[in-house]
């Protein structure tokens, strides 16, 4: 009798851990790790520039935690439409994920005609920093302020030139926004993103240019003004728009999108390794080299300054009357 009851009770505890066994593996097949194939990082921006480095050194962080599998691709023109359309265009499983300024995303609806994407069609995973805007010239240029700048404009009126990295990107709202609210008339040239300005405006052709603190760095130029409030912690010395008492908009929020629709899990992994990247001491080094702050924010909150992001730049465009082009 008690060889029966062992017997009974080996072939219960046996059924028990195949069924546990089973039960295992099919939730890993449901399941399946994240990601366990490359992920295409789309950066909308050109290669070389402040966005695509910062991009790039936190795709590298993110791969070192992930197998290597985040690969930058850079998909650059419309000031940031292109790469934000394939993202959001995209199949919605993670594998495709936006890197850069959310700009294209709550503008572009609103100032370019037939954009088929808007602040709606993406989930934001996680902001990394703030592209802040600035003023800029040449060193050999004899404006030394923002003041003398438009002083200088106002005498004379629709000779001079700047430069901006697109047709209603934020550089060019912004100034657009200054012109505007000071009655000024002056010609802006579009580029295909920031690099191009500097040569342009370094060797005389543009009397001043719209660009980013990080994209100035290194550059024979000088800073008039950064866009803000505040006054930027990567160009303390440097005024803000608001200081100087003109019309200002806010720095530019940059981080990881996904298409809407990515599942719930991918997209927790994705904001878990966003944020351990960002916390990486090869990325802090890229980032203090360039000398931009890293202002993490999670998807709540990113989600959150997005929607305000949008609603603000509404107002915008419709203050400079703006139609879609």
């Amino acid at each position: 009798m008690r060889r029966t009851i062992c017997a009974v009770r080996r072939a219960f505890f046996g059924a028990a851990l195949l069924s546990a066994s089973v039960a295992t593996n099919a939730t890993a097949q449901q399941t399946p790790f994240y990601p366990d194939r490359p992920v295409q990082v789309i950066v909308s921006w050109q290669a070389g520039g402040v966005v695509d480095t910062i991009g790039r050194a936190l795709s590298q962080a993110m791969s070192d935690m992930a197998e290597g599998r985040f690969l930058v691709m850079n998909r650059d023109g419309g000031a940031g439409i292109v790469g934000a359309q394939a993202v959001a265009s995209a199949k919605p499983d993670g594998y495709t994920v936006g890197f850069g300024p959310i700009t294209p995303i709550t503008t572009a609806a609103h100032t370019v005609r037939g954009v088929p994407f808007n602040v709606d069609s993406f989930e934001y995973i996680c902001k990394v920093f703030e592209n802040v805007l600035a003023v800029s010239v040449a060193e050999q240029s004899p404006f030394r302020s923002l003041p003398e700048l438009i002083a200088a404009i106002r005498a004379r009126p629709d000779t001079m030139t700047y430069g901006h990295f697109g047709t209603n990107s934020l550089g060019h709202l912004s100034f657009a926004n200054i012109v505007k609210g000071l009655s000024l008339r002056v010609t802006d040239v579009p580029f295909r993103g920031e690099v191009p300005i500097y040569p342009e405006m370094i060797s005389g052709r543009l009397d001043f240019g719209l660009g980013t603190v990080g994209g100035a760095r290194g550059k024979p130029v000088r800073l008039l003004a950064v866009f803000g409030d505040n006054r930027s912690a990567a160009a303390p010395d440097v005024p803000s728009t608001r200081e100087l008492g003109v019309p200002t908009l806010q720095p530019v929020l940059a981080g990881i999108t996904v298409p809407r629709g990515t599942p719930e899990a991918i997209m927790d992994r994705l904001e878990v390794l966003c944020r351990q990247a960002t916390e990486a001491a090869s990325f802090r080094e890229v980032m203090g080299r360039l000398g931009e702050p890293i202002l993490y924010a999670g998807r709540k909150s990113f989600t959150e300054q997005a929607q305000r992001d949008n609603a603000d730049k509404v107002q915008v465009v419709r203050e400079l009357g703006l139609i879609p082009g």
